[in-house]
């Protein structure tokens, strides 16, 4: 089964999103007792989206900056540099207390010592992301998207963002845009607002065509029962999975691709990586197999970066999960959050398992 993509289009792919800066210790060092850090720009969805812009597809992120900020010129440029075309208005600053960029600080961990990530996003402007700053008649219906993704962090980050990712999926399904959606559950964001954003997790998911998370996001999202508890069997495991994306299917059938990944972590530098897909009625299983990390955050957003772009490229689905996989596994070598391939070729030989190098 394949996802009968637009024929006419600007854009491959379209993400709505917040962007910050992640700040990370260098050498693998906790942040508590460090004094050297890195700081880049992050964000789920343009990580995502990193891996179709730098493979060569247009791609269109919308966004919210906030006015003469440098830290907003350091996304501006980074965005560029990821051959990302942005869209968004500027906000006022409002003085020193008024609105900013996120800052995400993460000690990556080492070993033993696992990962420990602090999100400080008082004033964060991507908050007062609102449809009336855009133009989705013209986005879908003059430019043309092949792909919309959305992610539920953006959708439970306020009252506005939340009815923006509700409008975008509604211009994008009258324009026969495919929609993908990451449910990305955060407790915190949820808090105080469990009513409505079930209802509006649910009004996205009824219209998606991608639907992508793990267990405690089909869960706690869309109210779906998660995989059996017990047993340690990986063909067991893999088929409780199974079990539960079908129950994700069944109450919403208008989608026809329903992904996870699977993780299993032995030490913070060492994982078992696999995923398991549902494309239409055929299950793809990538068994967990080990990978070495440099830094885990992101293998997530890869993983979604790359399904989409073979879906875009229209190879069969076998090459979905296999290209999601492989895309996944590349960004936990690098320190950014987001893999920037080199081209087809290298990502490929990353799902061969070969790391000869090449002259």
């Amino acid at each position: 089964m394949k996802i009968e993509l637009k024929k006419e289009f600007t854009w491959s792919l379209v993400v709505p999103t917040s962007m910050g800066v992640r700040i990370t210790p260098v050498n693998g060092q906790p942040v508590h007792c460090s004094n050297m850090f890195m700081m880049h720009v992050s964000s789920a969805e343009s990580n995502v989206a990193s891996v179709s812009s730098f493979l060569g597809l247009p791609v269109k992120v919308l966004t919210t900056f906030v006015k003469e900020s440098p830290i907003a010129r350091m996304i501006k440029d980074n965005l560029a540099g990821r051959h990302m075309v942005y869209e968004g208005v500027e906000v006022e600053q409002g003085g020193p207390w008024g609105y900013r960029h996120q800052f995400n600080i993460a000690d990556a961990g080492y070993g033993t010592r696992g990962p420990r990530v602090h999100n400080d996003r008082a004033g964060e402007v991507g908050r007062t992301l609102n449809v009336k700053d855009f133009d989705l008649e013209r986005l879908f219906g003059k430019e043309g998207v092949q792909i919309l993704h959305l992610s539920g962090l953006i959708a439970a980050m306020s009252s506005d963002t939340s009815n923006f990712c509700l409008e975008l999926a509604r211009a994008a399904k009258k324009h026969g845009t495919r929609i993908s959606f990451d449910l990305n559950y955060r407790a915190s964001f949820w808090k105080n607002r469990e009513k409505e954003l079930a209802a509006t997790f649910r009004e996205i998911a009824s219209v998606s065509d991608i639907l992508v998370g793990n267990e405690e996001d089909f869960q706690l999202c869309l109210g779906i029962k998660g995989p059996e508890e017990g047993g340690k069997e990986l063909t067991a495991k893999i088929d409780s999975f199974k079990e539960m994306i079908s129950r994700v299917k069944k109450a919403f059938p208008e989608a026809s691709v329903f992904g996870t990944t699977l993780r299993q972590v032995i030490s913070t530098n060492e994982h078992l990586w696999g995923a398991i897909m549902l494309e239409g009625d055929n299950w793809h299983v990538v068994e967990p197999r080990e990978i070495h990390v440099l830094d885990r955050i992101g293998g997530g957003d890869g993983f979604v970066g790359g399904l989409l772009y073979a879906i875009l490229k229209r190879w069969e689905p076998e090459k979905w999960i296999q290209f999601g996989w492989a895309t996944g596994a590349l960004a936990t070598t690098v320190v950014t959050d987001y893999g920037e391939p080199a081209d087809e070729e290298q990502v490929w030989s990353i799902w061969k398992g070969n790391a000869r190098v090449r002259r």
